[in-house]
């Protein structure tokens, strides 16, 4: 596929109890909203079970939508130790699914998706929904997690040419 046609991207905010996700479609400077959404586990079931229904329902995502590519949150909880555990965990899985389907993977820190998306690396969650709404007046997106998975997706679409660069030059 050259650089010539429409990259689509799905961003995706990992998450134990919920994984945001989100499709763009990118061409040139202009974004199109795909469709977005949120994969969740039953916090009832073992830990295995709950990553693996993390795992069934975001390759659900990425086989029904076809993406090109993939972009994924660097999150990092501090709070306590389990949390942060379950997370990468979580992180795991997630980032296994689009890898697994053969889709180049790349990880945005907070900040960066922030600062992608609002212009600065700090906001609230309101501000990006605004900005969504704004860079794509057709978005639609059902609570943080799926607004997030969008930025990310945004993030990507914006930065992905400087990683092609600097990827050839390293290479």
């Amino acid at each position: 596929m050259g650089m010539t046609g429409t990259i689509r991207i799905i961003g995706i905010d990992p998450g134990l109890r919920r994984t945001g996700w989100g499709i763009i479609e990118t061409l040139g400077n202009s974004l199109k909203f795909v469709a977005s959404g949120t994969v969740t586990s039953d916090g009832d079931m073992d830990l295995a079970s709950r990553l693996c229904q993390l795992h069934d329902g975001l390759a659900e995502v990425v086989h029904a939508y076809q993406p090109h590519e993939a972009a994924v949150e660097q999150t990092f909880v501090n709070k306590d130790a389990v949390a942060t555990l379950k997370l990468g965990q979580a992180r795991g899985v997630v980032m296994l699914v689009p890898a697994r389907a053969g889709l180049p993977v790349a990880e945005y820190a907070p900040n960066a998706v922030k600062k992608s998306v609002i212009g600065v690396g700090h906001g609230e969650k309101q501000q990006i929904h605004m900005m969504l709404k704004i860079l794509m007046p057709k978005a639609e997106f059902k609570g943080n997690d799926a607004a997030d998975a969008l930025a990310i997706a945004i993030c990507h679409a914006h930065n992905r040419g400087g990683q092609r660069m600097r990827a050839a030059l390293a290479g």
